[in-house]
């Protein structure tokens, strides 16, 4: 046997079991957020992070909560809904502006405007941010706040599944790799006048593609943008069937 071959083989078997895994922001979604250098991927150079649900809320962990405010509130817990005639300040966590396709999907049930979901270092956190965006939506005339925010999980598995050969045969052209990927959602309504609030999700949506060394890329962005179109119809579609008056 040829010194070399146990090491071939050890090689080729390994390939056999090669993954990948990935998470990345709906607001921080090319390629290299999710397959880039270091743990955690590459960032965007104008991601800057996401909201956080306590601010949005206007909740603080470090203000003191009575029982008598539990308790009010579960007397009073009726949840925001939107209205047909609502007009919906629309803020994706992370991202300068809502994706296209998210605005588009609301925009076409009711009266929507865009607005930055980036967070601002150094700005007030909790109930000062939350009431501040209030006041913003209400100096607009707009009565509800929609934010949302997104993640996409991704796994990549090597597709050579034939007896191992003593020397790699796989090129750049031949599929050998099937990614999969899903997008999960969750969305919280906000009452411009009350602050009262209400969360909401709609069920993962997954797909997976075939894909070649050279075109690891495209695939991957290929499943992102449709898995985003899909993932917005079906936010939208809840937003509009089950929290609409």
């Amino acid at each position: 046997m040829h010194p070399k071959t146990p090491l071939l083989f050890a090689i080729s078997l390994g390939a056999l079991f090669l993954t990948g895994c990935g998470t990345r922001s709906i607001s921080n979604s090319d390629y290299d957020a999710a397959y880039g250098s270091g743990r955690y991927g590459k960032v965007a150079g104008n991601y800057a992070g996401e909201l956080s649900e306590l601010d949005v809320i206007g909740a603080s962990l470090d203000a003191g909560t009575s029982e008598t405010e539990i308790q009010n509130a579960l007397r009073d817990h009726a949840p925001a809904r939107l209205g047909r005639t609502s007009k919906v300040l629309l803020i994706q966590s992370g991202a300068d502006f809502p994706d296209s396709p998210m605005l588009e999907a609301l925009s076409a049930r009711f009266a929507v405007a865009g607005f930055s979901g980036k967070p601002v270092r150094g700005s007030a956190t909790g109930p000062d941010y939350a009431r501040a965006l209030r006041l913003v939506a209400a100096r607009g005339g707009y009565d509800k706040i929609v934010y949302y925010w997104g993640v996409l999980e991704s796994e990549r598995k090597n597709k050579i599944t034939s007896v191992v050969s003593w020397v790699p045969i796989v090129g750049q052209v031949i599929p050998d790799e099937r990614e999969h990927m899903r997008i999960r959602l969750k969305a919280v309504i906000v009452d411009v006048a009350s602050g009262k609030w209400a969360l909401l999700a709609p069920p993962p949506s997954s797909d997976s593609s075939l894909s070649t060394v050279v075109s690891r890329r495209s695939v991957d962005q290929d499943l992102v943008h449709g898995l985003k179109a899909q993932g917005y119809r079906d936010l939208s579609r809840l937003l509009a069937e089950q929290y609409t008056e």
